[in-house]
């Protein structure tokens, strides 16, 4: 009897567990949670780099503000990240309809040696047509990863060819050009659209 009852009461006991952890882990790293400060990029008005886009066009943060901006770094020899990414985000324009019109969706390579300006053209030609593939010097890209507060790093290969490590993460800013959020990498799709849609919605008025 007792069994029946420790059984009887373990599947509701196992759901509310559940529903605690899924609640904390919204409040503390998922879509509810803060960004660590430390790692929080700067607004892009306090940016200052110049690129090209993959239309051969001059671009600096100044492109950006006026409208919200989607932003993801990588490189078009990554084997499965970029090209995931990539797909996902054209995934979540689809959903967003008409109002992925009203933003600015951006690719830029963190490996500009080999990514130029026309084969960042070829590359982002399979995604989504609201995706811009931005490349330039290597200095400038550093200087634009330094203002997102982005990692990457060359990695050599047995092969004797590089790869590169990179953030996963996708940047998301207001219009004002004010840090709103990060989607993480393979994060849900039910979860990474609100938080683009929250970007869409943030005010300009007093942001930084």
């Amino acid at each position: 009897m007792r069994r029946r009852a420790i059984l009887g009461y373990g599947a509701p006991g196992v759901g509310a567990v559940a529903l605690m952890l899924f609640v904390g882990w919204w409040q503390v790293d998922g879509p509810g949670g803060p960004e660590p400060i430390g790692q929080r990029p700067v607004a892009l008005t306090a940016m200052d780099f110049r690129l090209t886009d993959h239309e051969g066009n001059a671009v600096g943060p100044e492109t950006l503000i006026g409208r919200p901006t989607m932003a993801f770094f990588g490189f078009t020899y990554c084997p499965d990240v970029c090209p995931t990414t990539l797909s996902d985000i054209s995934g979540w324009l689809d959903d967003l309809g008409d109002e992925a019109d009203e933003m600015n969706v951006v690719f830029i390579t963190v490996d500009p040696e080999r990514d130029t300006v026309e084969t960042m053209a070829e590359y982002v030609g399979y995604f989504h047509p609201a995706i811009r593939g931005w490349t330039g010097p290597e200095e400038q890209i550093a200087r634009v990863a330094d203002g997102f507060h982005a990692t990457y790093e060359r990695v050599p290969t047995e092969s004797g060819d590089y790869t590169m490590n990179h953030s996963a993460s996708v940047f998301l800013f207001a219009a004002s050009g004010r840090f709103v959020i990060m989607i993480d990498y393979h994060e849900p799709r039910e979860f990474a659209v609100p938080k683009i849609r929250r970007a869409l919605e943030e005010e300009t008025e007093g942001a930084t």
